[in-house]
């Protein structure tokens, strides 16, 4: 079993900041990346931030010069640092990683359960 748990969301005006925590858990091999996604109300759901475990972040344009992704990689875990927040950022946020399980070949995608983020005008 793998576990992503989320923590962090809730309520903000606009231009205010939030950071968002995610900790994975349970028999996990490898991580290869981890990072956020967005799902606003009718709207697919989208890429935010990824972070490679080797390599550079990758963000969406609507988060260069405002969110950044971190990692702490000794403990699985995941971190999302947004500022400058605008109402258009109201979605809920998932957590996301790709990663092996022991005793798997292959790399599989997890999913957090969601942290909803309101930023009011």
């Amino acid at each position: 079993q793998v576990q992503l748990v989320e923590s962090g969301g809730g309520l903000v005006q606009a231009g205010g900041s939030l950071r968002l925590s995610c900790a994975a858990s349970g028999n996990i091999d490898m991580i290869n990346s981890m990072g956020w996604y967005r799902q606003a109300p009718g709207s697919q759901r989208a890429l935010v931030a990824l972070m490679p475990t080797r390599g550079t972040p990758n963000y969406a344009d609507f988060a260069k010069g405002r969110f950044t992704v971190s990692r702490d990689n000794a403990r699985n875990m995941v971190y999302l640092q947004m500022n400058s927040l605008k109402p258009e950022d109201t979605a809920v946020y998932y957590c996301n990683a790709f990663l092996r399980r022991m005793g798997w070949d292959t790399f599989n995608n997890y999913w957090g359960q969601g942290a909803q983020v309101t930023v009011s005008s």
